[in-house]
């Protein structure tokens, strides 16, 4: 109480409207990888777009590119047709070896917003204990909810699997975040085509001390064929082979076109004089079929991008899966509904990896929605495990302001009314079920409902949460019967 001692009006504010719980952010992605600029190497950096990447990270290295060139003309030297194809073993390999940069563009190409980039230092290192190093020290930073590192599929042996295992060991100590994983190479050629490979391989390789880490964690397969053009200039788009065909005058028996000159000497990049002015039409082929040459990625990236679309245009509650992805041309691996069923459920493991395939009519879909832990009745789905993980963290830091108050029944009737209006917005959101609050949650508070009188003695609060996320219909069944027209 204030004491007054001069003449005057005095006023006084009484606060009215209780404390509230504001909602988390629930898709920011951190990345992880090795960058063209390690200036920031070890400095986890939140950026807004993909130019803020590029002018701090900067891109993909060069891509050199070997053409064969085939000019046919008549005999006054017009040109009818060039043909180019790839040489021998030019990007014999569709993946990158450098992804951060890719994977960042198809992130934003597919809806993605702010994100934090982790680099791990300059390109031409791949290490396992650079990412396992990084993922415990992103530990410090808060805003993070999405682990992602489409770069460690680049990582021999079980590397990529150590790591998964790593960030999902890390999501479970801090319980804030979730992970995106890759199942490694899987397109044609790769270690990971089959469900026995994947079983064999990634399956069997992912196996963290504590199981219930893989609750946060979803993985999907196969790789995708993308439209990002490999990052290449003039000067690394270079004519290996050169054949000129002269056609014949237009006689109904002329045989084929006659080879006049081929040139298979050192090769020339068609930066050179001698192609980008005195053969401009054969410039201007090579350089439109270079950037028709596009690479293949894993999903992560795309798939983080879906998630922040979703959560953006839905909730977090909403599955992110039955949704198309952007700059992408086709799985690099089909998917039939047997191989489907095996990735989707397993009974033995119970990691489950999410599949994305192609749709007649419907175009290119993430076809899954489960975490690792597939067989787990409480947390077998991504929304509800990433639904759980923001409710839990919004109340935390709306709690923290009662941290040293009075554990008392004024305490407590706050804190409960408090969380309650929070879960009130979420159920009329549709993220809680039921057809009245009551269905969709509880809050319970008190001495004798969750603490003991020793409880208070040593300065502890209980609050329990009870709360009915929405699942996803993943299974729709439609029973359809015949019916006898009355005589």
């Amino acid at each position: 109480m204030a004491v007054y001692r001069t003449p005057g009006v005095y006023i006084e504010e009484i606060q009215t409207i209780p404390p509230a719980v504001a909602a988390v952010a629930t898709a920011v992605p951190c990345f992880f990888g090795y960058t063209e600029d390690a200036t920031l190497a070890g400095q986890p950096t939140k950026i807004e777009s993909l130019l803020d990447f590029q002018e701090k990270f900067g891109g993909s290295p060069l891509t050199q590119i070997d053409l064969n060139i085939t000019k046919t003309v008549n005999a006054s030297g017009a040109v009818l047709d060039i043909s180019v194809t790839l040489d021998g073993a030019s990007l014999s390999d569709p993946v990158p070896t450098e992804l951060m940069h890719y994977a960042v563009k198809h992130y934003f190409a597919n809806g993605g917003g702010p994100c934090w980039i982790y680099s791990l230092g300059g390109h031409g290192s791949n290490a396992q204990g650079d990412y396992t190093d990084a993922i415990t020290a992103l530990e410090a930073v808060d805003e993070p909810t999405l682990l992602v590192f489409p770069g460690a599929t680049r990582l021999g042996g079980t590397g990529h699997e150590a790591v998964v295992q790593a960030a999902l060991a890390s999501c479970l100590n801090v319980q804030d975040r979730f992970t995106i994983a890759d199942v490694r190479t899987a397109l044609p050629g790769g270690a990971h085509v089959t469900a026995a490979n994947i079983d064999s391989g990634f399956r069997t390789n992912v196996a963290p001390v504590d199981p219930k880490a893989l609750q946060y964690g979803a993985a999907y397969w196969p790789y995708l064929r993308t439209r990002i053009p490999w990052h290449t200039n003039d000067a690394n788009i270079r004519i290996t082979t050169y054949a000129e065909l002269v056609a014949p005058a237009n006689t109904p028996q002329a045989p084929e076109p006659a080879l006049v000159t081929a040139v298979n000497a050192n090769p020339v990049p068609i930066s050179d004089t001698a192609v980008q002015s005195a053969e401009t039409a054969v410039y201007n082929a090579a350089k439109a079929f270079a950037q028709t040459q596009f690479v293949t990625l894993p999903p992560s990236a795309a798939v983080a991008g879906a998630y922040a679309t979703t959560d953006r245009n839905r909730g977090v509650w909403k599955a992110p899966a039955n949704i198309g992805l952007a700059s992408v041309t086709a799985p690099a691996l089909p998917a039939t509904n047997t191989l489907n069923d095996a990735l989707n459920v397993d009974p033995t493991s119970g990691k489950s990896v999410n599949v994305i395939r192609t749709f007649s009519g419907r175009g290119i879909r993430v076809w899954g929605a489960r975490t690792l832990a597939g067989n787990d009745n409480e947390y077998r789905y991504v929304p509800v495990r990433r639904l759980t993980i923001m409710i839990e963290e919004s109340i935390e830091k709306a709690i923290a302001a009662f941290v040293f108050e009075s554990n008392d029944a004024n305490t407590w009737v706050k804190v409960r009314t408090m969380i309650e209006n929070f879960l009130l917005t979420q159920w009329r959101a549709g993220a809680l079920q039921g057809e009245k609050p009551k269905d969709a949650f509880d809050v319970q508070v008190g001495l004798g409902v969750t603490m003991t009188a020793d409880d208070i003695l040593n300065g502890i609060m209980r609050v329990r949460v009870v709360i009915a996320p929405v699942r996803p219909a993943e299974f729709i069944i439609l029973t359809f019967e015949q019916k006898l027209a009355s005589s």
